[in-house]
């Protein structure tokens, strides 16, 4: 089954980043077959910055999202949200990519189940 999810707020300030992060973690575990694609839109974008140091006991989206790309998921950003924010393709974690809203559609098209964030 192909799961796409889509983040639209900040990683920090408001937890609908965290709690989609945490459903796209619980999705890829369920089942072996699930294959999850979360797309970074707006300032969801920051999410995927590398570096991120978050207090003791804090969540770190970072880290989240890498426990996505190990679960053998896929974390795409909409390239236009990087550029509006200045973000670099340098800056982003391992794994991650930038993508555009042609992908989107396509993801969006071919997934069986849609959630969005």
């Amino acid at each position: 089954m192909q799961i796409l999810l889509i983040l639209n707020d900040p990683p920090y300030g408001s937890e609908r980043t965290y709690n989609g992060l945490r459903i796209a973690l619980a999705l890829a575990k369920s089942d072996p077959a699930v294959s999850v694609t979360v797309f970074l839109m707006a300032d969801a974008v920051v999410a995927a910055k590398s570096g991120q140091k978050t207090p003791d006991g804090y969540y770190n989206v970072e880290r989240m999202l890498k426990g996505v790309l190990a679960g053998k998921g896929q974390v795409l950003l909409c390239g236009t949200c990087m550029d509006a924010r200045g973000l670099t393709d340098a800056e982003i974690l391992s794994g991650a990519r930038r993508s555009t809203m042609a992908e989107l559609a396509t993801l969006t098209a071919s997934a069986e189940k849609v959630l969005v964030f």
